[in-house]
């Protein structure tokens, strides 16, 4: 299978492009099959690629079977370290500690995990509350790849602009989601507003499930967006020159000082 942009859709266009692709697939109940799939989406994408792929895409919320989950989780998330070090990769899954379980996120490249943040703000109304703990708010904080100023949200922490302040400066916001189809609109208004607020890129990566909201997209500094909810791959272009350019036409302080360090 290979990427496609979303029809009717205008990609970026730029020098220093960058793939940015966010996934937007179901969840069934063979976790292995779930796992496999995933693995031939990200092994068709660019090189280079920035991946985003959906909150807990791997077995979704599973609370009757989370010990099972844990165990499919790690094996894929190891899996994607050894096959694809040249793409940065975000998987959400269901991890477990000696205090319990925990929505995590790893950013994964080179072979590494190079960023590790747990769920912060549960959805208590779909029980994540009753079944996860929440993740420490200091780890929601800018980090750094190849010198791209990245940041993470999970799903319902787009709601909490206070974590927005936290990414001035950012280059791209990663957002793997699992966002109901009720909140449709919320969820388009959350990542076009942040990328206008933050003046850089979003990439959303959000369940197709039928009672999903799908809504997957990449958004531009300028909030142009690339999105398509029949696609199961969905790519733009990250451009440092795009975010340069719309921070200097609206000057909103996001430009960091000469030499001033803003990530990692």
């Amino acid at each position: 299978m290979s990427p496609t942009t979303p029809k009717g859709a205008s990609a970026l266009t730029t020098s220093d492009k960058r793939p940015i692709v966010v996934l937007q697939t179901k969840t069934g109940a063979d976790f292995t099959e779930n796992g496999n799939h995933l693995l031939e989406l990200i092994a068709s994408v660019p090189t280079r690629s920035v991946v985003v792929t959906p909150e807990v895409g791997l077995t979704g919320f599973a609370y009757d079977r989370m010990e099972e989950a844990v165990d499919v989780s790690l094996r894929y998330r190891d899996e994607i370290l050894q096959r694809f070090d040249d793409k940065i990769v975000t998987l959400t899954y269901i991890a477990k500690e000696d205090s319990g379980y925990y929505n995590r996120t790893d950013v994964l490249y080179d072979g590494r995990v190079v960023h590790s943040q747990d769920k912060v703000k549960l959805f208590l109304p779909g029980d994540e509350g009753r079944y996860f703990k929440p993740g420490d708010p200091d780890k929601i904080r800018l980090f750094e790849i190849e010198g791209i100023c990245m940041g993470l949200l999970v799903c319902f922490e787009l709601r909490f602009v206070e974590y927005w302040l936290r990414f001035r400066g950012a280059d791209i916001v990663l957002n793997p989601s699992r966002w109901g189809l009720p909140r449709k609109d919320h969820y388009e208004v959350f990542t076009r507003a942040l990328a206008l607020a933050n003046q850089c890129y979003v990439a959303a990566s959000n369940s197709a499930d039928e009672d999903m909201a799908a809504s997957s997209g990449v958004v531009g500094p300028d909030g142009k967006v690339l999105s398509d909810d029949d696609a199961k791959i969905i790519e733009g272009v990250y451009s440092p020159k795009e975010i340069k350019k719309m921070r200097r036409y609206i000057p909103m302080g996001v430009i960091p000082a000469e030499n001033e360090r803003v990530c990692g």
